[in-house]
């Protein structure tokens, strides 16, 4: 498990996060651009949105991999949430209003995303396939 405090800057270890993630389970990399968007997507969110970018508070990411699924998880310390809540962006009311953006493009890009906690942790599941390396 690794966590960050909730500052814009960790964003840059993301991609060395998602790196060893990849070399860890031995993962496909072709699956590298949509796990790397979804994850910096998601702890960007759990940094502004749940911990309101209050220092003070810490993101978690958790990986486990197992019957060739890879889970991911992303809890932050705010007061959660309803996902349902969340406009879609895609509705033509929505299409110039900002947000929401994000979890819709996470629910594209994976396998299956699940909210649990009050919203606080999003769990993202990955169908992998070993690296042919």
């Amino acid at each position: 498990m690794l966590k960050i405090p909730s500052d814009l800057n960790q964003l840059q270890n993301v991609e060395h996060l998602v790196r060893k993630i990849f070399e860890q389970y031995r993962i496909d990399k072709a699956l590298f651009p949509n796990i790397l968007i979804c994850i910096t997507e998601a702890i960007t969110n759990a940094i502004v949105h749940g911990n309101e970018k209050d220092y003070n508070k810490f993101v978690s990411i958790s990986t486990k991999c197992r019957n060739n699924q890879l889970y991911v998880q992303i809890t932050d310390e705010g007061k959660g949430f309803d996902p349902c809540s969340i406009p879609d962006p895609t509705l033509p009311e929505n299409i110039y209003k900002s947000g929401g953006r994000g979890v819709f493009i996470i629910h594209q890009l994976t396998d299956s995303v699940s909210f649990k906690n009050q919203g606080k942790t999003i769990e993202l599941t990955y169908e992998i396939r070993p690296s042919q390396e």
